[in-house]
């Protein structure tokens, strides 16, 4: 069993900067692809940013060139680097992590980013 513990979510005014960091603990696994979702209320959840084992990576178009996802493998941990939030990006934030043996996926109970004047 894998647990994920996300932290690092809080207000931001728009224009701010914010990293979130999600941290894989457990016992026999191999994490693979890791990631950030989000679900912002009255919407469903989406995927923000991901990166593979090997380190490549991808972003939904609204955070591309404002995000930045990286991760520390031996220390089974991701971040998400967020700068010039805006208002849309209010959201709860869910770090995600997959087995890399067998795909089971997993999820943290997420932390809540607010931009906000």
């Amino acid at each position: 069993q894998v647990q994920l513990v996300e932290s690092g979510g809080g207000l931001v005014q728009p224009g701010g900067s914010l990293r979130l960091s999600c941290a894989a603990s457990g016992v026999g696994f191999t994490i693979g692809t890791m990631g950030w979702y989000r679900q912002a209320p009255g919407k469903e959840r989406e995927l923000v940013a991901q990166i593979t084992r090997g380190g490549i990576t991808s972003y939904a178009d609204s955070v591309k060139g404002r995000f930045t996802i990286s991760r520390d493998n031996a220390k089974n941990t991701v971040l998400l680097q967020m700068n010039n939030l805006n208002t849309g990006d209010t959201a709860l934030y869910y770090c995600n992590a997959r087995d890399y043996f067998v795909g089971t996926n997993y999820w943290g109970k997420g932390t809540l980013v607010t931009v906000s004047s």
